[in-house]
């Protein structure tokens, strides 16, 4: 398969690369430049796709747990040594910097090697029925099963990490997969399709379509064979999809708001500072995880607020394709142009820019706001760029109930010794979790991941995943000892 920037690549069905058809344009979110043009596939492709899933399901459910194990363990073992090939397509059609390219890499491979451990333990358990007089030689066995074809629509900030986590539980419960992937970044959910068919699933269980949103929104919502879809994506989105979907398992990880609070006993002001200005700017904010609000005690508001200033200051912004950068450009320039926007509003209604907010062609400088409100769009939406509002309280709970003052939950960060304010966190956020010691943008993949109110249904993460896959079926047996 044609993997070099500039050249076309065909979408992935049955095994094979379909060139013919019309194109898409990749281009750089860095300079635009052209980064090469992938096949649009046609609604009779999807059409196809669904009905090679459907046929290799026998194939895939059959599969014995050592054989799904091997397959998953040979694609982590793939991704470590095409790493490098993998991190510059992310850079090239992600605008990602190099270094974080690595890292997601790096993320990938354990998915996929988390994926192969739970392929192995993936079980049942037996069930007395000898309870009631008469049947003494009735027992039950419970297993899971392959819920049937999934199709997996991911989202362009993490070009193969986030489709990861959605093909790696489908091959090891045993799912036939239908990939589409975001129009941004089609070519590295294109080359991890490859690298799994090399591994040897088979060729009719997997198909990487970039589709129109009117195909995609056909395929998930209209084609029955489809049994789970499992969408990253906008909020917006995603709700549509489920409300349209009928019967299918729908898994939503959507949108967030993501917010710290900083207790004034936290004793580390330095460090602190250093990860909230990281989990704001890095990948320029993109990151439905990223942190967007800071509720700091006001008794070390003006310490803290400054010293991520300081930690802001140093951040490198710029070419992705450098080393050194840490802050890269949005995805498309108009996302750009809308931050800077959001911004500016913001400003307008009474909130302070401490700095950055400027915007280079695609590049928004690193912003840091104080004084804004609830109702400004920097607040109460999800903004998805390199912008962080940091502001102070008076009281815990005051705190608390600040965070909850969204309509997203996906993760809360908290930083705070005391034991009591812990638990009362715990139990008083709206999130999918709260992380203690560290910012929201903390994430391992192997754990259940997801959010609450709009951010989401279901929960990702390997175990998690392959759970939502699979479905439990009884078998009773009677009268054999």
């Amino acid at each position: 398969m044609k993997m070099r920037p500039g050249t076309q690549t065909g979408f992935l069905l049955c095994g094979k690369e379909w060139i013919e058809g019309e194109t898409l344009e990749v281009r750089s979110p860095w300079d635009q430049g052209l980064v090469g043009r992938v096949t649009v596939a046609t609604r009779a492709d999807a059409r196809q796709a669904v009905n090679h899933a459907v046929a290799s399901m026998r194939r895939t459910r059959a599969l014995p747990r050592w054989k799904r194990r091997e397959i998953l363990e040979d694609v982590a073992a793939a991704l470590i040594e095409q790493k490098e090939r993998f991190a510059q397509l992310i850079v090239a059609e992600a605008g990602k910097p190099v270094r974080l390219a690595r890292a997601e890499v790096d993320r990938a491979v354990l998915t996929f090697k988390t994926a192969a451990e739970e392929a192995a333990r993936l079980g049942g358990e037996s069930i007395p029925l000898d309870l009631t007089e008469g049947n003494e030689n009735r027992w039950g066995l419970v297993q899971r099963f392959p819920v049937g074809p999934v199709l997996a629509i991911t989202p362009f900030n993490f070009p193969l990490n986030l489709v990861a986590h959605k093909a790696a539980p489908a091959l090891a419960a045993g799912c036939p997969l239908i990939i589409k992937p975001a129009p941004q970044t089609p070519f590295t959910a294109l080359a991890l399709g490859e690298v799994i068919l090399k591994a040897g699933w088979p060729q009719e269980a997997l198909a990487v379509l970039p589709l129109s949103n009117a195909d995609t929104a056909w395929l998930a919502e209209k084609e029955d064979r489809i049994k789970l879809v499992s969408f990253t994506g906008t909020s917006k989105v995603g709700w549509e999809i489920k409300a349209h979907s009928g019967r299918k398992r729908v898994l939503l990880e959507l949108g967030g708001n993501a917010a710290l609070i900083v207790h004034s006993d936290w004793p580390d002001l330095d460090e602190a500072a250093f990860r909230t200005a990281h989990a704001a700017f890095g990948y320029a904010g993109q990151s439905c995880i990223s942190v967007q609000r800071v509720f700091v005690h006001r008794s070390v508001f003006q310490t803290f607020l400054w010293k991520v200033v300081e930690c802001t200051a140093k951040l490198i912004s710029g070419d992705p394709s450098d080393e050194a950068t840490e802050v890269g450009p949005m995805v498309r320039p108009a996302e750009a142009e809308r931050v800077e926007a959001w911004i500016k509003e913001a400003v307008e209604a009474g909130a302070k820019l401490i700095s950055g907010g400027e915007r280079h062609g695609s590049v928004i400088t690193p912003a840091i706001l104080t004084a804004t409100k609830p109702g400004m769009k920097v607040r109460d939406e999800e903004l998805f760029g390199p912008v962080v509002a940091i502001e102070p309280y008076e009281d815990f709970e005051q705190a608390l109930a600040d965070v909850n003052h969204s309509r997203y939950g996906l993760q809360a960060g908290l930083l705070t010794r005391d034991a009591g304010r812990i638990l009362t966190a715990y139990r008083e956020l709206e999130v999918g979790a709260l992380i203690v010691g560290d910012t929201p943008s903390w994430r391992l993949d192997p754990m259940p991941y997801g959010g609450v109110k709009e951010s989401g249904l279901g929960r990702e993460g390997l175990r998690s995943a392959i759970e939502e896959m699979t479905e439990p079926r009884m078998l009773v047996m009677a009268g054999i000892s």
